[in-house]
């Protein structure tokens, strides 16, 4: 059975209430239904991690290809930031699907760069909690094709 993880980065465990107008009214726990959902039509095990330390991202990519056939990967705000998690992710290479609720390229300048996307094997983004199931859906097709 295909195992993916899902990681979530900082202030994701405020959807629902964290600035709906940007990230709409979905909850964390909303978006886990989702996915999990459509994971079982699938035929794939998934497992959720979120949080708001940098130092424990990095320590869950590290393990990612221990526990995991492929991964959904949104780092928030760290998607922009961290030199620490692009070096994790380059340092233990894996088939990951890079997802942001929002249209990056409609918000800031600073969330216009991914530090990360280059290393992704694909990007969604601006579709909501969509965008996960979308991303689960490629992830399992990428990882079928071999």
């Amino acid at each position: 059975m295909t195992r993916v993880i899902v990681l979530n980065g900082p202030n994701l465990n405020l959807l629902g209430t964290r600035e709906p107008a940007t990230y709409g009214t979905a909850t964390l726990a909303d978006v886990e239904a989702l996915v999990r959902q459509r994971a079982g039509g699938l035929g794939v095990e998934v497992e959720f991690i979120q949080s708001n330390h940098e130092g424990e991202l990095v320590d869950a990519v590290q393990q990612l290809a221990a526990r995991a056939d492929g991964a959904i990967v949104n780092l928030g705000a760290y998607t922009h930031t961290s030199l620490a998690l692009r070096d994790a992710f380059l340092a233990v290479p894996f088939p990951f699907v890079e997802v942001h609720l929002s249209n990056l390229h409609r918000r800031e300048v600073e969330r216009r760069h991914s530090l990360t996307a280059d290393l992704a094997i694909g990007l969604i983004m601006g579709f909501g909690p969509r965008g996960y199931v979308l991303a689960l859906e490629a992830l399992v097709a990428a990882l079928s094709d071999g």
